[in-house]
């Protein structure tokens, strides 16, 4: 898998270094793709999460980080909001969480679908 705009370590869970490889492949690329159609960078927040750093965390049992096929990126302020939510929507991502700080996306497939919720 060639990544353009992202280094698997980026999705990396704090308590197991190199576990960003074990990211989805389907999420990259498509998570790659949103990030050139956005034109700006995309910070990575959380990739993926061991049950412990998820537990830690606060995340849902079930969350989509567990399994890589999740990411939060950093927002700060609307227009990056904006321009973000807009590139990953125009990706064919259509499972995102918006907060005040973040935008959670993933495409779990066992998850529901063409949801967006707020924190």
């Amino acid at each position: 898998m060639q990544l353009k705009y992202f280094k698997t370590s980026e999705f990396d869970s704090p308590d197991l270094p190199g576990s960003g490889q074990l990211m989805q492949e389907e999420f990259l690329m498509k998570l790659d793709k949103a990030r050139e159609i956005a034109g700006i960078g995309f910070k990575i927040n959380s990739g993926l999460r061991t049950v412990s750093h998820n537990a830690k965390v606060g995340g849902k049992s079930k969350s989509a980080h567990l399994t890589g096929y999740a990411a939060d990126i950093s927002v700060n302020g609307s227009r990056s909001r904006y321009i973000i939510l807009e590139a990953l929507i125009s990706a064919g991502f259509n499972r995102i969480g918006i907060a005040n700080s973040f935008i959670h996306v993933d495409c779990h497939p066992d998850l529901d679908e063409d949801v967006i919720w707020t924190y």
